[in-house]
């Protein structure tokens, strides 16, 4: 191979140009559009210059390329999953995912909170994950990964830029995962993607797309569930537990396209089509119930027959932009609806009997006997007028209104139907004001109607999809500019929306009403020309109000509750040593409330991650060498799976990989 002879030496300070193309801007582009103007991070081409402390806004959450960086994430935003919630996007449009997009797909993720949700037409009350889409450009280009762990897990991802004609270029993608997990688990993976970008005309542009992962061997995790509320002694790690046959396999898909229009100087009219669906051959949930501390319990495998999960969304917004001096006007039309179909249920549950957890079960795999499965389709149409202002060196405002309809039909096994319909009127406001040249302040409010997730496999009701729920949303804060490139944010915020969890009766369902109230700050910016900081913190007093609740039964804190999440990271390039750099994570949490009666704990912890980076020529080609140890001091802790349900956190783990641009 030809990295094997050819002489590495540092790469230059700047990097290769991008080769992920954005459409035709607008003359005065839509505020969430793909932005010509800004460097794009993560393109195909130009994956050897990753860096998240480096690239990343703020503290808040992202995802550039492979690295992952801040205190949420697409799963915890203020206490609350915006994914569940269903509010995500692909290039600021609105998508309902049964899967997210893969990194062949998205370049980068980004969790728009407080400010960074201005410009975002129609923010939502927990938030909202942004997917940047990889579009191909102009001009030919690829990247090589390839990847390993020291628990035996491989993996390789190729992209590709292939241009056709100066109207049409095609990206590729393909990666390859032979996956060794935390608890030895398997998991083998094969994606492929395909992207074209098409412009049939001057000011338009059509991105079709298609991206699928076959999984054809994943082994199922262990949960374990404590015989009473208490918390469960230190957890094997690297042993699977078994049997061999508790395995699944399946299929995931997303395929849509996005479309940009420039109707007319001023007018913008952007539209997204997107399908995502799973497809499970069979899925198990492997649990050791009635766990002791002596370390012995009995083991019940859950086996589900042929799953299928579907659902079809989309976005049309027509954006009309006036502009007087330094004032900016936008109005934004926008319709968006979504369909979806679950097939769900039916499931075996088998009991294996007593078991000692330190000795892997490897009791026969029985015959399964299924039942009749129930089937559920969610129907949602919204429509909606947004307006936001912008006055330079003076302020924004941005509010919306809209309507939206649900509908919600669940078979029931022994016959009948159960329905939910729901109409409501939304509306957000948030509005800004420059108080210097630095200084930003703004106060919002929204509400939602959001999706609250699917009953976990612990549940008598698992996978159920659950009701549509109503939410509100209060946040104020602030944006200092601390130097030119050195920008602090910190805001407040208040959430309330219903309670789900674990009843008396074990089905995930509404106890009550939680309220998250919360304070959140993040610096980010290079101290020096050689060291990068980011570092964010939240402190959140969430509250549980039960009515009616017997004494002792839900407590004042939601399972999951962690009060302190602060996290550290830095990048320095030592500058005797240039194409080098090390960085350092430092992420402390405070204890986690584990059970729905508040009287178990998670203790507080903290893990240190360690890397470093050499960016280097293979040839004309820039490359570069990572390596990482994470939980560089193998600190043993629990990750909750539900309520009273544990597994392992991971322990310390030396991974290394090499990229390659062309």
């Amino acid at each position: 191979m030809v990295g094997m002879w050819l002489l590495a030496a540092p790469a230059s300070a700047q990097p290769a140009q991008p080769n992920d193309s954005t459409p035709p801007p607008a003359e005065l582009p839509a505020t969430d559009a793909p932005d010509t103007a800004a460097p794009i991070v993560a393109a195909t081409g130009s994956r050897s210059a990753e860096n998240a402390v480096r690239q990343a806004g703020d503290a808040f959450g992202s995802t550039i390329g492979r690295e992952v960086i801040g205190i949420y994430n697409q799963m915890n935003v203020r206490g609350f999953s915006p994914v569940a919630a269903g509010n995500v996007r692909i290039d600021g449009l609105y998508f309902d995912p049964v899967v997210t997009p893969s990194t062949r797909l998205s370049r980068t993720t980004t969790i728009r909170v407080g400010l960074s949700a201005l410009g975002s037409p129609f923010p939502a009350p927990t938030g909202l994950v942004d997917f940047g889409f990889r579009r191909p450009s102009s001009d030919a280009a690829a990247s090589l990964l390839l990847a390993a762990d020291e628990w035996g897990t491989v993996n390789a991802e190729v992209d590709a830029v292939l241009p056709a004609s100066t109207s049409l270029s095609f990206g590729l993608g393909a990666s390859a995962r032979i996956e060794s997990g935390q608890d030895a688990t398997r998991e083998n993976s094969f994606g492929g993607t395909l992207i074209a970008d098409w412009m049939p005309a001057p000011g338009l542009a059509l991105t079709p797309f298609v991206s699928l992962l076959y999984q054809s061997l994943d082994d199922h995790r262990l949960t374990f569930q404590t015989a009473s509320e208490f918390l469960p002694p230190l957890l094997p790690r690297r042993q699977r537990f078994g049997p061999d046959w508790v395995n699944g396999s399946g299929l995931d898909i997303n395929i849509g396209v996005l479309g940009d229009w420039q109707v007319a100087p001023q007018w913008l009219l952007r539209a997204g089509l997107f399908r995502s669906s799973r497809n499970r051959e069979r899925q198990m949930t492997n649990l050791i119930r009635a766990l002791q501390p002596d370390r012995t319990g009995t083991q019940r495998v859950i086996v589900d027959p042929r799953l299928n999960f579907a659902a079809i969304s989309g976005e049309v917004r027509l954006t009309r932009q006036i502009d007087e001096g330094p004032r900016r006007h936008q109005i934004h039309l926008a319709v968006r609806g979504r369909n979806g179909d679950r097939r769900f249920g039916g499931s075996d549950i088998l009991e294996l009997g007593p078991v000692q957890i330190d000795t892997p079960s490897r009791v026969p795999e029985p015959a399964f006997r299924f039942s009749q499965q129930q089937f559920d389709d969610v129907k949602q149409i919204t429509g909606g007028i947004a307006y936001e202002g912008r006055w330079l060196g003076v302020g924004e405002i941005a509010a919306g209104l809209q309507w939206t309809d649900y509908k919600k039909r669940i078979d029931l096994p022994g016959g009948g139907v159960q329905a939910t319909d729901d109409r409501l009127l939304l509306y957000n406001i948030t509005v800004s004001a420059t108080i210097s040249d630095g200084l930003v302040i703004y106060a919002g409010t929204v509400n939602g109607l959001e999706e609250s997730g699917v009953a976990p496999g612990n549940a008598a009701n698992r996978n159920e999809a659950l009701p549509a729920i109503r939410t509100r949303q209060i946040d104020a804060g602030l944006r200092l500019a601390i130097t030119d490139q050195i920008k602090l944010v910190a805001g407040v915020f208040d959430i309330t929306k219903p309670y789900f969890n674990l009843d008396a009766n074990n089905r995930f369902d509404v106890l009550g009403d939680v309220s998250n109230r919360g304070v959140e700050a993040s610096i980010a910016g290079p101290l020096t020309p050689t060291l990068s900081i980011v570092a964010g913190g939240v402190w959140l007093w969430p509250r549980v109000v039960a009515p009616g609740a017997a004494p002792g039964r839900i407590g004042e804190h939601p399972v999951g509750a962690i009060s302190q999440r602060v996290e550290f990271s830095a990048d320095w390039r030592p500058p005797f040593a240039p194409g080098l750099s090390f960085d350092t994570r430092v992420a402390y949490r405070s204890s986690e409330t584990a059970t729905v009666s508040n009287s178990v704990a998670i203790p507080a912890r903290t893990v240190i991650d360690l890397g470093g980076r050499y960016r280097f020529k293979l040839g004309r080609n820039n490359a570069l060498l990572r390596v990482a140890v994470s939980n560089l001091f193998d600190v043993e802790g629990y990750d909750l799976r539900g309520a009273g349900a544990y597994g392992p956190i991971p322990g310390r783990l030396a991974q290394a990989y090499v990229t390659l641009d062309f």
